[in-house]
């Protein structure tokens, strides 16, 4: 992708949020306000989409929704990295979905509760209370899915030799086991530190009350942990996937010098050597090139030779 691309990709998904920000901002100096279809109601979701979860305790709630949220921006960075074409309607969708999600994480971050304030109305029948950045995010849904089945070929080629994602196992492993590893030990550092840090200043402000520290420590410990879990499980497919455009042109560049060992590939109509968009090591193919016509050169110099002898003899 051009420079322009990134910025364009990227930009949208701060303007959402800033545009999520400002009309929260407003909302928050109405109390209600009618226009025929539409109602405009402030309410304070303490929950997540649509006030789900909005029964678990405050530290779970606030702390999990908000911490999820900021994981999800972390994937969404990943995934655009590791797209492997241009695609722009996907990156699109991708944008507009976690823009419109993490303007809902920043009200948690901020105010422990998402702002709502848009209601439809027909007749007897009222939609839930949600807001822009939750409208926003069907757009995304809408723009992910068309390309999904549109250009789902360009993302998962079916004549590609290199289909699977094992090229070199026994290195993928090694490398996405390594990043797996350097997680779990970021994340246990992490654990250990906030939720030390979390229950001591629980007890200080409650007088040491053991019922009270288990209850609002215990939740931020377990909630933690399964994150921790999800985002070594998700750093070992990122370990694969990235290892994946390393092992790959090393085993086409293999493939391609095997080719020219045995005498195929050496006219100019022979097949040259390819590596797929986002691959590593992509001046393999230009020094494959290089190869081929210096080897054609030297075989048809031999051929020459031995003539020119048969010639004279």
């Amino acid at each position: 992708m051009k420079r322009k691309d990134w910025f364009f990709v990227y930009g949208i998904l701060f303007l959402i949020i800033v545009v999520d920000q400002i009309t929260k901002s407003w909302a928050s100096g109405i109390t209600e306000l009618n226009y025929k279809f539409i109602k405009l109601i402030l309410v304070h979701n303490h929950g997540a989409m649509l006030g789900l979860f909005s029964e678990l305790p405050a530290v779970l709630r606030i702390v999990t929704l908000s911490t999820s949220g900021v994981f999800l921006l972390s994937l969404y960075f990943l995934t655009q990295y590791l797209i492997p074409v241009r695609l722009m309607p996907l990156r699109l969708g991708l944008s507009i979905l976690v823009g419109g999600i993490f303007g809902n994480v920043l009200d948690r971050i901020l105010y422990g509760y998402v702002i709502d304030f848009i209601s439809v109305q027909f007749g007897q029948w009222i939609s839930p209370i949600w807001n822009v950045a939750d409208a926003i995010q069907w757009v995304g849904y809408l723009l992910i899915v068309y390309s999904v089945l549109k250009y789902g070929g360009q993302i998962w080629p079916d004549n590609n030799i290199r289909k699977s994602f094992w090229v070199n196992r026994k290195f993928q492993i090694k490398y996405a086991s390594l990043f797996m590893f350097t997680g779990l030990l970021l994340t246990s550092v992490s654990v250990v530190f906030s939720y030390t840090y979390l229950k001591v200043t629980i007890q200080q402000i409650t007088g040491n009350d053991e019922v009270l520290v288990r209850k609002l420590s215990e939740p931020f410990l377990y909630s933690f942990l399964a994150l921790s879990l999800t985002f070594a499980i998700v750093l070992f497919a990122v370990g694969k996937m990235i290892s994946h455009r390393i092992a790959g042109p090393l085993y086409a560049f293999e493939r391609f010098l095997n080719d020219i060992l045995e005498g195929r590939g050496l006219t100019k109509e022979g097949a040259a050597l390819k590596l797929r968009t986002g691959d590593e090591f992509k001046h393999l193919e230009e020094l494959a090139e290089q190869i081929k016509i210096k080897l054609a050169k030297l075989n048809s110099e031999k051929s020459i030779e031995v003539i020119e002898y048969k010639e004279e003899t």
